[in-house]
């Protein structure tokens, strides 16, 4: 019987993650796998909605940058009242009768020969006068109605620098934002399988307590058939009362566990949660060491960046050194002006004026200003080109490291595989031999121990292959959720 009940325990140990399944039957649990808290930590986090938001900024940068290089086009009207004017002399100048020059085109040609003989004089100063008579000085009235337009021709090679600066900004947004991804999922695993370990350790301490407390009501029926004494009743007392301390830690423990796991997928605290996912023992292919594809370094996102960083400041030196260059634009404007006698009075003609210019503009000196801002650019170049050197050996070590983890992982669930299997032979044994009387109650609850200890072991190396699988994932710069 007693063999019967060890060999129910070890099941009950072995489907820890489906008995956590079952005990969880609220209506409002959501049931949450691995992939889903990806999910939703990846497109809810205010980590992933800052990077989203870098990208689209540098999408503005481009445009702006792009702009620069299209044509300008203005266009202004505007209206202006003269209460005085230093044209306004307080006197006016009329042309006499005798110099007006207005022929009568209807006469006769003697009458018209003799009209210019006796006009001819005065007509050079009638024009002259009327001429000034209607010029713009001092009017009342003016409307003005202007569209302008510019275009950059030539401007040394600054304009092209910023603009592919800018589509470099965006792209080391969006490998930053890969990288961010990256960073998230690491988290919400190492979150999720430390949840699913405290619920294993949980689940495990309560079969430990559940069959110290079944074999305490066999000791008290063997106590009253005569065949145990009272000082085993007391030891398994003792026994039951040792362990239920450790259930309420570990149980606890799970509660901490699932409420960070919370915390990352943006789940409100309060709510149940049933990690449906397992800690399936890896096979022996995934225990295998790891082989790195060939150039993961430069593959990784965060190094790309970097890359495009250090381009960036390239092109900084470029903008920089292009201002000993010269610019040249083309301007044009065309303009229409009227002068009416009163403010709504639009019977005047407008008149027109169209000109367009060519403008080169040569820099000669600006007080060393333009050496300084070369000079910085190039130590700004300098420092990006050392970080990029720094990431590659800060991303070499990480993969290092996690490698070197992952395979003391693995080399842990091979021994503690055995180690619980040992253990669970000499459960066996020594139940089988207290069945017998051939042991004591004392060897029996060591026996238990070891079993639950070795399977603790075994259940906290699984979960440190997995961390550890991510960890070099995220050192690979592998990401499951995409951008």
């Amino acid at each position: 019987m007693r063999r019967l009940q060890a060999a129910s325990v070890a099941l009950l140990f072995f489907c820890a993650a489906d008995a956590q399944g079952q005990k969880v039957a609220r209506s409002d649990t959501m049931r949450l796998t691995l992939a889903e808290a990806l999910t939703r930590a990846t497109r809810q986090g205010e980590e992933v909605l800052l990077a989203r938001s870098q990208i689209e900024l540098a999408e503005v940068q481009i445009d702006n940058a792009r702009s620069v290089a299209l044509p300008q086009l203005n266009a202004n009207l505007g209206y202006v009242r003269t209460f005085a004017s230093q044209f306004n002399t307080g006197q006016s100048f009329t042309v006499p009768d005798s110099l007006r020059f207005e022929p009568d085109s209807l006469a006769s040609l003697p009458d018209r020969v003799k009209y210019l003989e006796d006009r001819t004089g005065g007509a050079a100063i009638g024009a002259l006068g009327s001429l000034f008579g209607n010029l713009p000085f001092g009017q009342e009235n003016s409307y003005t109605a202007t569209l302008s337009g510019s275009q950059l021709l030539y401007s040394g090679g600054r304009v092209g620098a910023a603009l592919d600066a800018a589509k470099n900004l965006r792209d080391a947004a969006s490998l930053q934002l890969s990288e961010q991804l990256s960073e998230i999922e690491l988290s919400v695993r190492n979150a999720y399988y430390r949840a699913q370990l405290a619920a294993e350790m949980a689940n495990i301490s309560l079969a430990a307590v559940e069959q110290a407390e079944q074999f305490l009501a066999q000791e008290r029926l063997r106590e009253r058939a005569g065949t145990a004494s009272e000082l085993d009743v007391l030891r398994a007392e003792v026994e039951l009362a040792n362990l239920r301390p450790q259930l309420v830690t570990t149980a606890n423990a799970a509660e901490i566990s699932q409420m960070d796991l919370r915390r990352l997928v943006n789940v409100p605290a309060q709510q149940p949660l049933a990690l449906v996912d397992a800690l399936p023992l890896p096979s022996t292919e995934m225990l295998a060491p790891p082989q790195p594809p060939a150039d993961w370094v430069e593959n990784r996102p965060a190094v790309q960046a970097a890359e495009r960083n250090v381009r960036i400041r390239e092109l900084a030196v470029r903008v920089a050194k292009a201002a000993y260059l010269p610019s040249v634009s083309l301007r044009m404007n065309y303009g229409r002006t009227a002068f009416p006698g009163q403010v709504f009075q639009f019977s005047n003609e407008w008149r027109t004026d169209w000109t367009a210019a060519l403008t080169v503009d040569f820099p000669i000196f600006d007080g060393l200003r333009r050496e300084a801002q070369i000079d910085e650019a190039q130590v700004q170049h300098t420092n990006e080109q050392l970080r990029l050197a720094q990431l590659r050996e800060s991303v070499q070590l990480q993969y290092q490291q996690a490698v070197g983890e992952r395979q003391r992982a693995a080399a842990t669930i091979t021994a503690r595989q055995q180690t619980v299997t040992q253990a669970q032979r000499v459960h066996d044994l020594t139940v089988l031999r207290y069945d017998q009387g051939l042991a004591t109650q004392l060897e029996v609850s060591d026996a238990r121990l070891a079993l639950l200890q070795a399977r603790n072991n075994l259940v906290q190396a699984i979960t440190d292959f997995y961390i550890a699988e991510a960890t070099v994932a995220r050192a690979l710069g592998r990401s499951t959720t995409g951008n």
